[in-house]
């Protein structure tokens, strides 16, 4: 008989170190920032960098900055002993205020309800890095951006390389281009030593595409198969090489696909999914032959494959719905092939 999961068994799962990144956290020279830590990732990524320091047996300080606005994440963080700052980035008077460090992983940006407040998403995506990238001039930064700065490709092109000509499609894309652009200034300009991190969905049980596919099983909504396919990664191993990219920042930037290395098919995968929760998956539309796809081949080859299989996480997906786990409600819509969000 399996062990039921709980959100503390899939929060330990997420924050315990590989001994990779324990090594590499030794060679990460002064204390860690996180930028915008309260949001999906940040959170264990927060915890996973605590655990990997105390493993290590070395001293350093790992500091969150967070408007605060998710209770559960906050005391996560405190909890586990994170120093949490509370403070609305875009407040310039306390950006500038926030202590220097020797490295910074900035999480920060806007993506749902773009349409309709492009603006805001503008500011969140565009401006703020610029403040950023001066404030934290002389800091290791790793940068999370998006994996659909890429356009779509046919099937057969096996994913976006980073060398491929980016091609973004809307608002929210055109904005998260922008985002690497101010910190490419800085590495340009500055000499900061920057990584940009280009992630193409990490899945944490809680959300995700594997989440957002099973709740339409359940829900008994169709699936559409537009998009045939798509890429993602066990979020605890995504976590990890955005610490551990700190240690590959440069100037120029250098510039890194984040994804598991399967293609999936999301037919298969709702299938599979389907097997498990005992409820057949409805499809709609014909199939497709393109999608938002990358090559992670890169990331294979620095940092090792992830922890955890896609397969593995198809089944961890609709064991965790069976047994009731805590969801937070934020659809990736992956199925978005116009770029509205």
């Amino acid at each position: 008989m399996r062990e039921k999961w709980t959100e503390e068994k899939l929060n330990e799962l997420l924050t315990t170190p590989s001994d990779a990144l324990v090594e590499d956290i030794r060679k990460i020279k002064g204390d860690i920032m996180i930028l915008g830590a309260g949001g999906k990732m940040g959170p264990t990524l927060c915890v996973l960098a605590k655990n990997a320091v105390k493993k290590a047996g070395i001293e350093k300080r790992i500091i969150a900055v967070s408007r605060g606005s998710d209770k559960i994440a906050t005391q996560l963080m405190l909890d586990n002993g994170i120093e949490v700052i509370a403070a609305d980035l875009l407040d310039k008077e306390k950006l500038y205020a926030l202590p220097d460090v020797e490295n910074v992983i900035y999480m920060a940006g806007l993506k749902f309800g773009t349409n309709g407040n492009e603006w805001k998403t503008w500011a969140m995506n565009a401006t703020l890095p610029a403040f950023v990238a001066d404030k934290f001039k002389n800091s290791n930064i790793v940068v999370f951006s998006s994996g659909n700065i890429y356009p779509i490709v046919n099937l057969a092109d096996g994913g976006c390389r980073e060398i491929d000509p980016v091609g973004p499609n809307g608002e929210y894309a055109m904005s998260c281009l922008a985002r690497e652009r101010a910190f490419e200034y800085a590495a340009n300009t500055f000499g900061t030593k920057v990584f940009t991190y280009r992630l193409n969905f990490a899945v944490d049980l809680r959300y995700g595409v594997l989440f957002d596919v099973a709740n339409k099983i359940m829900n008994g909504t169709p699936i559409s198969l537009s998009t045939p396919c798509f890429n993602f990664i066990w979020q605890g191993s995504a976590n990890e090489i955005a610490i551990r990219g700190l240690l590959h920042a440069e100037a120029p930037a250098k510039v890194m696909n984040v994804t598991g290395p399967e293609t999936v098919s999301i037919k298969k995968a709702a299938e599979e999914l389907g097997e498990i929760l005992g409820k057949e998956p409805i499809f709609e539309n014909e199939q497709g032959t393109d999608a938002y796809l990358n090559d992670a081949s890169l990331a294979m080859e620095t940092f090792g494959y992830p922890a955890v299989s896609a397969k593995t996480l198809i089944r961890w997906q609709a064991e965790y719905i069976l047994d009731g786990g805590r969801t937070l409600d934020k659809p990736t819509h992956f199925e978005e092939r116009k770029g509205k969000y």
